[in-house]
């Protein structure tokens, strides 16, 4: 029997890298985990959702924990069809898991979590007029993500490291990066990102380090009655 809350991802679930942080502040018997892939196949995954040139970009993973390029635009269409079913099933709160800027998305009555209209807000609050650092999976998602942004005091600045592919190498670069550009705060803005990312980058940048996963899923935690 379907409960009466759910997380959604851009990907397939489980989500078994984020699913320690799922069942640490979310009840098992309470929530339901659904897909936006579940089920497809990568052919039917890149006929439906590879992004062409100049489209926006999200990352996300598979089952198999690779990682997998989706267009923004086709992901968000497909996105509202889950949303309809899981509150057609009696979904009262749905938390997407995914940052990735979203503007159509909406429910008839259901409680929808949105990162990127939670997370920005909120770091906006934090850091004040200190420099805030992102982390995001691929370069072009920096383009992609901006917009969310603008209520910052300083611009923020970037790396890239994906949660699915990036080594540790990759990620110690992330960290100078971040360091040579003056970074105080860093956020590590994408819901494959885990606890061990956030180590390694404290390890070569000696300041907070903040997970966006982290964030929504306790505040949707408090949420459940």
């Amino acid at each position: 029997m379907m409960t009466s809350f759910a997380t959604l991802t851009i990907g397939q679930a489980p989500r078994s890298d984020i699913m320690p942080l799922l069942d640490e502040y979310l009840p098992r018997d309470r929530v339901t985990h659904t897909g936006l892939l579940d089920g497809l196949t990568r052919e039917q995954i890149r006929a439906r959702f590879e992004p062409a040139a100049g489209e926006d970009i999200l990352v996300s993973r598979l089952l198999d924990g690779t990682q997998v390029r989706l267009a923004s635009a086709r992901v968000e269409a497909a996105l509202q069809q889950k949303i309809d079913e899981l509150e057609h099933q009696g979904c009262s709160t749905i938390l997407l898991l995914c940052t990735g800027v979203f503007h159509h998305l909406k429910t008839r009555q259901a409680l929808l979590l949105e990162p990127d209209r939670i997370i920005a807000p909120l770091m906006s609050g934090l850091v004040g007029g200190h420099q805030l650092g992102i982390v995001v999976p691929v370069v072009e998602q920096i383009t992609h993500q901006s917009s969310k942004w603008g209520a910052l005091a300083t611009p923020p600045c970037y790396a890239t490291a994906s949660p699915y592919e990036a080594d540790e190498h990759t990620l110690m670069m992330a960290a100078q990066s971040l360091k040579a550009q003056g970074a105080q705060i860093v956020l590590l803005d994408c819901i494959g990102y885990r606890r061990s990312h956030v180590d390694l980058i404290r390890r070569h940048l000696d300041v907070p380090v903040l997970l966006s996963n982290s964030l929504v899923v306790k505040l949707a935690a408090d949420l459940l009655l």
